[in-house]
């Protein structure tokens, strides 16, 4: 996928291998996973007389798949200095050709086709993924390094309009209907009741989440859940990431180097724990997955992950997958909450009301955001 590699395209060979902490992966890493995706489940079972590029590949780029074999322990991707980055791209280029010939038979079966699909939405999650990951291996370079992007993560809307719109009490229903791709987390269109609403049709945005920090928010444990206070402590947290204070001045990290804070952009990069506590400082709370699903036709979304009140769970009927494509999705429902939306890193297919994004509380370096309801 050619747009793997732009989103590479400016970075330098030191940057490719840095792993700054466990949930960021180097950019290396990233780029032959994916590719070993398509060779794992596509070429090795079903392109006649495949040949490995590399027989150590699956140890090194397997990321949680126990049906497929041993692996490299996820915080030590970061020690890969071999394969080098040119071996990478080598790789790239191999699996590419045999999957150009493979697709090019003419003769797959739709459950084949199927796992082509799922590998491609794949790589888009990985092209999400480096760009938040570069974002985290940069912006912690006491540098602050610029970097050129073929997507400018500083785009922001105005969050000006401040509407509040009321849902009322009903029977709804949630999850995939329609044509088109979708992951098995979606799948079980479900009916749920739902107690009238007011949801917020803009996202808190930076001025507001100052405003919660210049009161003391980060020094209050009454807003924060337990877990939520105990994480505050341990990292003395005192802002969203890539926040700095600057000669009295708040800056943030972004891809054009380190730059004042806009008041009227959405606040990007905060935790579920701050979320909730923003939303109780402000006598409000979060959405749950079913109330922003069900809402999502009255406002604009997509600017930023929306935290929802919604622990990860599978939906009625969920079933996995038989072998390694059941390890997706379902053995991870579990201390994980629900976020909602899109943002704008998100690859343009995965932008849909049904998607359910999913990460653990304390995880900042997503580009998420707060929308409150009442």
């Amino acid at each position: 996928m050619r747009q793997s590699e732009l989103i590479c395209s400016g970075l330098s060979a030191e940057d490719y291998v840095v792993q700054p902490i466990v949930d960021v992966s180097p950019p290396k890493w990233h780029l032959g996973h994916t590719t070993w995706f398509f060779e794992t489940f596509i070429l090795k079972p079903f392109l006649e007389f495949y040949k490995e590029f590399n027989t150590e590949y699956n140890f090194v780029f397997n990321s949680y798949y126990e049906t497929v074999g041993a692996r490299v322990i996820r915080t030590d991707r970061g020690n890969l200095s071999r394969p080098s980055v040119d071996d990478v791209y080598q790789y790239r280029r191999y699996v590419d050709e045999n999957m150009q010939r493979f697709m090019s038979r003419g003769d797959l079966d739709g459950q084949l086709l199927d796992v082509i699909v799922l590998g491609l939405n794949h790589e888009q999650q990985h092209q999400e993924l480096l760009y938040t990951d570069i974002k985290y291996i940069l912006g912690h370079n006491p540098l602050f390094p610029k970097l050129e992007l073929t997507l400018p993560l500083t785009t922001f809307k105005s969050s000006s309009a401040k509407s509040i719109f009321t849902v009322p009490a009903g029977i709804y229903e949630i999850g995939f209907n329609g044509e088109g791709f979708s992951f098995d987390n979606e799948h079980g269109l479900h009916k749920v009741y739902l107690d009238a609403f007011e949801i917020c049709a803009s996202l808190v945005d930076n001025g507001e989440y100052l405003e919660f920090i210049q009161d003391g928010g980060y020094q209050d444990f009454r807003h924060w859940h337990a877990e939520g206070w105990e994480w505050v402590k341990s990292r003395s947290a005192t802002s969203p990431l890539y926040w700095h204070r600057v000669d009295g001045v708040w800056m943030h990290y972004t891809f054009d180097g380190c730059v004042p804070v806009v008041l009227n952009a959405p606040v990007c990069h905060v935790n579920f724990y701050e979320a909730s506590a923003y939303a109780a400082w402000k006598g409000k709370r979060l959405a749950t997955e079913a109330e922003w699903e069900v809402a999502a036709d009255r406002f604009e979304w997509g600017q930023r992950w929306e935290w929802t009140g919604s622990a990860y769970l599978p939906y009625p009927r969920f079933k996995k997958a038989s072998g390694a494509i059941g390890e997706y999705n379902g053995k991870f429902m579990v201390n994980q909450m629900v976020l909602r939306g899109a943002s704008v890193a998100t690859p343009v297919g995965h932008s849909r009301r049904s998607y359910r994004n999913f990460f653990h509380p304390q995880h900042q370096w997503q580009c998420s955001g707060i929308r409150l309801v009442r």
